[in-house]
């Protein structure tokens, strides 16, 4: 009896502190600039007025900035925009809610102006996907499929410039798939769990989607909520922008000299059992990107200086003898832009994907030109994939991690002329699993006579 009375008791004191205005989830920084930053956080229903209040580093005076937005929904993100901001500065920032502070707070670092005044800077980010959180009633029986999110804590040890996250952020379920409450629910309960907290505030985090984190698996243009899904994770990561007209996810950002243009294969996406050629030519139908994100992309490559030009996609790209889910099985887009790099001597693309619960680095030569890499980094916590069939002793692999959780850190390095990408994989503890590296000048068109 007195057993149960203390758990009747303890139940009533834990309802009664989840009832209290709080934040749920953050802060998660956004995207950092010279003059600006985003901060995210997530706050409960109960919440009438959040606040951000900061300063910068070694000064007193504070300023305040209000949330001017719509508060006491069941789901309640919420973003800042602190402009004027001096680059190459540290400031300090805690969230005030309904007027009086919370312990919620951390602190954000500008970019240095460092164009036409210094060095290219050195610098690193961190890239994975496949972030799964068990939840037994919702999942599917058997093995929890969930692994150890631990691998969130070394993460937010290192000393990074950025998270891209490449997909599958959260893992809608059969629950979620068609009802417009659960994508909300599920973008909203895995981004509160207590392990991710310290690694949102860690560094600025920015993402692409996938099938899981757009919908059911597998899924593309025919989905009938993704108008909603698109609300849900622009909801949930404050990337720059957001593809044009209302239409798909796709953005890029810059850092030191390297340009990431990050993709949405899932918004205009064929499905994958479209034929990939009609009367023996390419299925021009058979899209991933579509006809917009890849006039949008074109452009974006041709308009870049970039040392390094990275190319996010949520499924692998290159790998020839997957069976699963890649870019080169739509034929005609695929050439399209492989065509379209060549005949324009685009340099230093490598792509970067996500999706496939193994990571690896695939290598495809091209005649006349450098080879292009497809660097996959999978999974962070869902289950991991075994090499097998005609990816056993895959002949365009040249490094391979199977059967291991892990995340993936690209780093720039080297004077002007000579830079160095090194990719490396790290386990849940931190462990290092492989490496590579590539110099700028292997990512190079060859010059011709008549160059």
């Amino acid at each position: 009896m007195r057993k149960l009375v203390f758990i009747t008791v303890f139940s009533l004191i834990v309802m009664a502190l989840q009832a209290q205005p709080r934040v749920v989830s953050g802060p998660m920084l956004g995207p950092v600039e010279l003059r600006d930053a985003k901060i995210w956080l997530e706050v409960s229903t109960e919440v009438k007025s959040v606040t951000l209040q900061f300063n910068k580093k070694g000064e007193k005076k504070r300023k305040l900035l209000q949330y001017k937005g719509i508060l006491e929904n069941e789901f309640n993100p919420v973003v800042f925009t602190i402009g004027g901001l001096d680059f190459n500065s540290t400031y300090q920032y805690n969230i005030l809610i309904n007027g009086k502070p919370s312990a919620v707070g951390g602190e954000v670092t500008t970019k240095d102006l460092w164009q036409w005044r210094k060095p290219v800077p050195d610098f690193n980010f961190l890239t994975g996907s496949c972030a799964y959180f068990n939840e037994p009633v919702f999942d599917r029986p058997g093995k929890a499929y969930g692994g150890d999110s631990a691998i969130f804590e070394a993460m937010a040890k290192e000393k990074s410039a950025f998270m891209l996250w490449l997909g599958d952020a959260w893992y809608t379920r059969e629950v979620d798939y068609f009802s417009e409450w659960g994508l909300w629910y599920r973008a909203s309960r895995d981004r509160a769990m207590p392990v991710m907290q310290n690694f949102l505030k860690a560094m600025p985090q920015l993402g692409i989607w996938d099938d899981h984190d757009f919908g059911p698996n597998n899924f593309g243009v025919n989905y009938v909520l993704k108008e909603a899904s698109r609300k849900v994770f622009n909801s949930y990561f404050c990337n720059p922008s957001a593809g044009e007209n209302g239409q798909g996810i796709y953005t890029m950002m810059s850092w030191g000299d390297a340009d990431i243009f990050m993709t949405d294969g899932r918004w205009w996406r064929s499905a994958d059992e479209m034929q990939d050629s009609v009367n023996g030519k390419p299925n021009t139908e058979k899209v991933m990107l579509g006809e917009q994100q890849m006039k949008w992309l074109k452009n974006a490559l041709l308009y870049s200086n970039a040392t390094f030009k990275i190319i996010a996609v949520g499924s692998q790209v290159l790998n020839p003898v997957s069976p699963y889910e890649a870019w080169w099985k739509f034929v005609a887009e695929y050439k399209e832009l492989k065509d379209f790099l060549q005949d324009n001597k685009i340099n230093g693309v490598v792509f970067l994907s996500g999706d496939r619960h193994h990571s690896e680095i695939i290598k495809v030569n091209r005649p006349g030109t450098y080879p292009l890499y497809d660097i996959t980094v999978s999974p962070l916590t869902s289950g991991t994939h075994k090499f097998g069939g005609t990816e056993k002793e895959n002949p365009y692999r040249i490094l391979g991690i199977d059967e291991k959780q892990n995340y993936g850190r690209f780093s720039f390095t080297g004077k002007r002329n000579d830079r160095k990408l090194t990719v490396e994989f790290f386990g849940v503890k931190g462990e290092k699993l492989g490496e590579w590296n590539i110099n700028e000048n292997e990512l190079k068109t060859p010059k011709t006579n008549n160059q």
